[in-house]
């Protein structure tokens, strides 16, 4: 039902975007001088942390009552499994020409940017929230229900905190997600409307396209210290602060630190505003809550009955998905057994890379993320590091990248799998930190006590402790991969289009000459590809992540 109703929902966008030629387009000359870039800089960091802000609500609404209802976890995480795997650039028409019927055009193409970044965002955090809530220990749970509390005081002092840890280190890799695929958001081509928005993706864009080695290595250098100073005055500081939320009867004897978070809790004016302000409304509103909001566990709802207005709603929208899928059926139908099989082509060779690119960033990530998660000192060596490397945008490297491999032979695919693979690896790395950081240092006391050490401590504690980590940085990687493909297999530089073959090459050649057919049986034919792995491989592992290694 899932795929029929985006089946639909694609079809009737679609076919307005069909008729969308024309009119004005957003195409400001970007400049690539550098009296320009401080200015480029503050709207690219504006988009970002509008939809950032977009992503944590709806990580925390979806995740949770995905987690707690079964009867809408059968719709929603195949949902979710299905808009992970929507490439970026698909959303684009759709986005865009529901926003323009209504509002100005240049306003309709901030907010697409904004969507179109929230898309990059918004699935690794959603999955990390949902795996903190399932495997949340039963007697934490129990202890909850004694307490009476409600679900507001259950959020603020059982779920948020247990998942405080990997909600912030997927928000670091969700950050870098979204500058990873910034210049795509910033400029764009939809048929024959061009949107250049300004931006350090755009400016990155056109510099990337001009061939201008000098401007994008001015604009990576801007990029690289918004980075380092958003890890030393937010990211660092938070890792320091969600320390004391790890669920461990000892203390760690090297926790991470932050000199920002220092210098902030000796100041006298934020302790003033914490003491007469912030608590005091915390405060109000904990008692407004408690009033009017009764006590209760967040018990997993299984039978429920539907009314009879949701049995109506129900079949007024199973009549517009048959409807919808009809005509997608027709459209599928009408497309010639050669292009069918060039399409399934694609697909293997997109598979083939994704693979290939998920075996080389298990095989690294595991004992770096391990080491950076478990030991302080190499974190504060190396965390600066990878957040550098995880948020640079491939795709501004990748020009260079393809212009040093074209004159070998196969070099192309081997560029794709390096560029997929830089979007791939850091949703692994980072979920593994993530559950490094959060295994609890009596557990480690005590497998050196009894002298547990090497693969045997490997196999017993470390592995089982990262598990549901894995799965869930392996499912976003997986939707990564296959969304990086759409810009790892066709690429312009120089004036020219370079292209492989693979799904993702189809997807941005339809995107960019408006064939919006193609585009719509191409990207479903990904996300049915997508969806049915999910099912057959990660579905399976989550569930024994959340049956056997639950920390409890």
């Amino acid at each position: 039902m899932v795929l029929l109703g985006l089946a639909a929902f694609f079809y009737a966008c679609l076919s307005l975007a069909s008729h969308f030629s024309g009119g004005v387009s957003v195409n400001k000359t970007i400049s690539l001088s550098l009296s320009a870039l401080p200015t480029y800089t503050l709207y690219s960091l504006a988009r970002m942390l509008a939809a950032y802000f977009l992503s944590v609500l709806f990580t925390l609404f979806y995740g949770r009552t995905a987690a707690y209802n079964r009867l809408a976890e059968k719709l929603m995480l195949p949902l979710l499994d299905v808009l992970q795997s929507v490439p970026i650039l698909s959303f684009l028409p759709v986005v865009l020409i529901g926003l323009s019927s209504f509002m100005p055009t240049r306003l309709a193409a901030e907010i697409a940017s904004v969507v179109l970044i929230f898309t990059s965002q918004a699935w690794n955090m959603t999955f990390a929230w949902y795996q903190s809530l399932t495997t949340i220990p039963k007697e934490l749970k129990e202890a909850t229900a004694i307490f009476r509390l409600n679900s507001f005081m259950n959020f603020k002092t059982l779920e948020l905190p247990l998942g405080a840890i990997p909600l912030i280190w997927n928000s670091m890799m969700s950050w870098a997600g979204g500058w990873f695929f910034l210049m795509a958001a910033e400029i764009f081509t939809v048929g024959q409307q061009s949107f250049h928005l300004p931006g350090l993706g755009a400016y990155l864009q056109t510099a990337a396209f001009q061939g201008n080695i000098p401007a994008i290595l001015i604009g990576l250098a801007t990029l690289i210290l918004v980075i380092i100073l958003m890890d030393q005055l937010i990211w660092r500081p938070l890792l320091a602060w969600s320390d004391h939320f790890k669920l461990e009867m000892v203390e760690n004897e090297n926790s991470p630190t932050s000199w920002f978070l220092d210098l902030m809790s000796e100041s006298a004016i934020l302790r003033w505003s914490k003491e007469h302000v912030f608590s005091p409304l915390l405060e109000k509103l904990e008692q407004f809550t408690i009033r009017r909001i009764p006590p209760q566990e967040p018990e997993i709802q299984t039978n429920q009955r539907l009314g009879t207005a949701n049995i109506l709603l129900l079949v007024i929208i199973s009549a517009a998905i048959l409807y919808g899928s009809f005509q997608v059926a027709k459209i599928f139908v009408t497309l010639p057994n050669t292009q069918w099989v060039s399409i399934l082509g694609a697909v293997l060779a997109t598979m083939l890379r994704v693979i290939i690119a998920l075996v080389i960033a298990l095989a690294w990530t595991i004992p770096v993320g391990y080491a950076i998660g478990s030991n302080p000192r190499v974190a504060g060596i190396l965390q600066p590091l990878v957040q550098v490397v995880a948020s640079l945008p491939a795709t501004a490297l990748f020009p260079v990248l393809v212009a040093s491999l074209i004159v070998i032979n196969g070099g192309l695919n081997i560029s794709a799998v390096i560029l997929m693979l830089m979007g791939t690896q850091w949703y692994l790395l980072f979920n593994i930190i993530a559950g490094a950081a959060a295994i609890p240092q009596d557990l480690k006391y005590t497998s050196s006590l009894i002298g547990i050490r090497g693969v045997e401590r490997w196999r017993s504690l470390i592995l089982p402790a990262l598990f549901p980590y894995i799965i869930t940085g392996g499912i976003t990687a997986s939707g990564g991969a296959w969304n990086a493909s759409i810009v790892a297999e066709y690429i312009q530089f120089s004036g020219q289009v370079h292209s492989v073959t693979g799904i993702g090459s189809i997807i941005a050649e339809a995107t960019a000459s408006g064939q919006f057919n193609m585009l719509l049986i191409s990207t479903l034919v990904m996300i049915g590809t997508v969806v049915l792995i999910n099912r057959l491989v990660w579905r399976r592992l989550y569930r024994i992540a959340e049956e056997r290694y639950r920390l409890e």
